[in-house]
């Protein structure tokens, strides 16, 4: 065996232990020049061995899996927090807010303290509990099919409850994003379901922890480009952070 083809082969079983590495760490991590390693990655993608996504690399292209709400509670949790602090210090006094449903909002609502004239419309009913501890939140659901796996409504009736709203932010969540194809979600109707909301809100946040980054599914909610505030952790890549801040969107990292 080569010298190239033992290193391949070490790459290969290197990505079998970690979801996906970025590019430069693995030059490091192989001894070798980044011009070295993105040519033994070229040659690798080019056999559906490998798949690179803007400055990382892993085993293939990593689909979006629907779990449930409480199994999603649990995966990346710390950074979860994080974020759902972050995205809480961000309301203002007298807001108005959508919120959709996700672990990682439903984080940010057991985070809200003061609720002093706040307004909040969410599709969410684990938000809507967290949130009515508080006294002083004016909450409304919106109305429709519940979907179990995460306690939420995303139908036509969802949507139509929206005809009459208008709020300051926006809080929503998503199952992956890539700059190639968007802020994705694993299903169509739930997509289209933000998407709604998006566009009765003035500041449109997501909250994505680095896990989502590269991810893909069926769902498109918008493209990149059309989010005003992404709150991630420090797991996102500095060249993923420059080319989303490129793209005209700030980034805050929890």
């Amino acid at each position: 065996m080569t010298k190239v083809e033992e290193r391949r082969k070490a790459i290969k079983e290197l990505l079998l232990t970690k979801e996906y590495i970025n590019v430069e760490e693995l030059a490091l991590l192989m001894n070798v020049t980044g011009a070295t390693i993105r040519k033994d990655l070229r040659d690798m993608e080019s056999r559906h061995e490998v798949y690179r996504n803007h400055g990382n690399v892993s085993l293939r292209r990593p689909r979006i899996i629907d779990l449930n709400i409480n199994e999603k509670i649990f995966i990346n949790a710390d950074e979860k927090k994080s974020i759902a602090k972050a995205a809480a210090a961000m309301i203002g006094k007298n807001d108005t807010i959508l919120m959709t449903s996700g672990s990682t909002i439903e984080a940010m609502a057991r985070e809200i303290r003061s609720g002093s004239n706040l307004n909040v419309v969410t599709t969410s009913i684990g938000v809507a509990l967290e949130l009515a501890r508080n006294e002083n939140i004016d909450i409304m659901i919106l109305g429709g099919r519940l979907v179990r796996n995460s306690l939420s409504v995303r139908d036509g009736y969802s949507i139509q409850g929206l005809e009459n709203v208008s709020c300051t932010k926006l809080f929503f969540s998503c199952d992956g994003l890539d700059l190639n194809t968007g802020v994705i979600t694993a299903f169509v109707e739930e997509a289209r379901m933000t998407a709604a909301m998006m566009k009765v809100a003035t500041k449109k946040i997501l909250l994505a922890d680095s896990s989502k980054f590269g991810k893909f599914g069926l769902g498109k909610i918008c493209e990149i480009s059309q989010v005003d505030t992404i709150i991630t952790d420090s797991g996102i890549s500095y060249t993923m952070r420059q080319k989303i801040e490129k793209a005209g969107v700030h980034v805050i990292i929890s």
